[in-house]
């Protein structure tokens, strides 16, 4: 499924972390795409997280894939010891900005309430033509940890309007503000897979949510994976 002989480049984030891509990922890509508009109806918006759109569970014999590919070519690169389980998805952002709400107005980590030294290594793949659709953007943040987490725990209690006044945060897709530095960009190219630490501040690059469409053939999809790890020495 996945490029056996794939070239990595290594792209700088801020302390020391990195972001991993790897162009031409699949060999056969386009029949991914087919998958997915031949299951468009199956796509859902979940409640079990702040996605701003549509989703699509994988079969675990894909997910696997991906998991195999990761071992062999990432896992050292992010300093993971092994991976306990993982899942990947498709996934369309397809909210207009007026769907969101606060906790989907800042960057996110993906940390699935785990302690050290558990962690998340996450990755997208682009599977869309489109590079108006935006990539990934990543994000250092401006104010000590507590108080962003304080901000993060309020986006989910306080109504929109209170937590603008309160936090200074607009509504809309995730952008450079007065809480989240951002600091590096992956463009998207078609069937380009980024791989990076999930507890890393990211956000989906949206800059033109008129261009977004549920049609997977011409919308923003990605395949997403999720890899619950363990890091080395762990």
């Amino acid at each position: 499924m996945y490029n056996p002989q794939p070239r990595i480049e290594v792209l700088p984030l801020f302390d020391g972390h990195h972001a991993y891509v790897v162009d031409d990922a699949l060999r056969e890509p386009r029949r991914v795409v087919e998958l997915a508009a031949a299951h468009r109806v199956a796509f859902a918006v979940m409640g079990h997280n702040a996605y701003p759109g549509l989703e699509l569970r994988l079969p675990d014999a894909v997910s696997a894939a991906l998991n195999d590919f990761f071992l062999q070519h990432v896992r050292a690169r992010l300093g993971i010891r092994r991976v306990e389980r993982m899942y990947s998805r498709l996934a369309m952002v397809t909210f207009a900005p007026q769907q969101l709400g606060p906790p989907q107005w800042f960057a996110h980590r993906d940390r699935f309430g785990l302690a050290p030294p558990q962690c998340v290594a996450a990755s997208v793949l682009y599977l869309f033509e489109d590079p108006a659709l935006g990539g990934t953007a990543f994000f250092r943040p401006r104010r000590p940890l507590p108080e962003v987490d304080r901000m993060v725990h309020d986006s989910g209690v306080l109504a929109p309007q209170a937590f603008t006044a309160t936090y200074g945060i607009a509504p809309g897709y995730p952008r450079d503000d007065a809480w989240f530095e951002q600091v590096a960009v992956v463009p998207p190219r078609f069937n380009r897979l980024v791989f990076y630490d999930g507890g890393l501040f990211h956000a989906g690059v949206i800059p033109d949510p008129a261009r977004l469409s549920d049609d997977p053939r011409v919308g923003r999809l990605t395949m997403n994976g999720f890899l619950t790890c363990r890091r080395g020495g762990g």
